[in-house]
């Protein structure tokens, strides 16, 4: 796939980390996303219910795919490079270029949890953004209670600016989210 990004014409970036490749999902990858997104601890904070069936994740890459095309946003599939597996997702969506604007958002399998993975992914999607994408400031919405979330992006230096009231909905219930932002000038 090819955008535009200041003027010039761009392939689908992949970024490497030390253990990890953050890049274009396919629809090959639809089982480990289907893995992911069907699991309610991914869910659970995510104002989206768990999936029920492959044709969900098939789509979600679709989505992905759709949103880069069309620059509103870009996903990469996270990938351990010692395995080659899709461990979850990690980007930019609500990507406003005028505004040098948009909001960071990721998930991680249960069984990646508390390894560093989502950290690492984070900080190299962060320099991208600054970087590449021209990006000022960059927002993130998460639920209250998200504690892992709201931790990891008070410790890479996103400052809370407030709650947005009743601003996402879980198994039909409405719940309140912290609104971040890291401003290029900040990091």
């Amino acid at each position: 796939m090819v955008w535009m990004v200041e003027g010039e014409y761009e392939m689908f970036p992949i970024l490497e980390t030390e253990r990890l490749r953050l890049r274009e999902l396919t629809q090959e990858d639809a089982p480990a996303i289907f893995r992911c997104f069907s699991n309610e601890a991914v869910t659970r904070y995510y104002g989206q219910e768990p999936f029920v069936d492959k044709q969900q994740a098939e789509q979600l890459v679709k989505q992905f795919a759709n949103n880069f095309e069309g620059k509103r946003g870009i996903r990469w599939g996270i990938e351990r490079k010692d395995t080659n597996e899709v461990i979850g997702t990690i980007g930019f969506h609500l990507w406003l270029a005028a505004h040098k604007r948009a909001e960071i958002g990721y998930e991680i399998h249960p069984d990646y949890w508390r390894q560093g993975y989502t950290k690492e992914a984070v900080q190299k999607a962060i320099t991208y953004g600054f970087e590449h994408l021209n990006l000022n400031r960059i927002g993130a919405v998460v639920f209250l209670e998200n504690e892992a979330s709201n931790q990891l992006l008070m410790k890479l230096g996103f400052q809370q600016e407030g709650i947005l009231r009743d601003y996402m909905y879980q198994n039909g219930q409405a719940y309140d989210t912290f609104i971040y932002s890291l401003l290029k000038t900040c990091e």
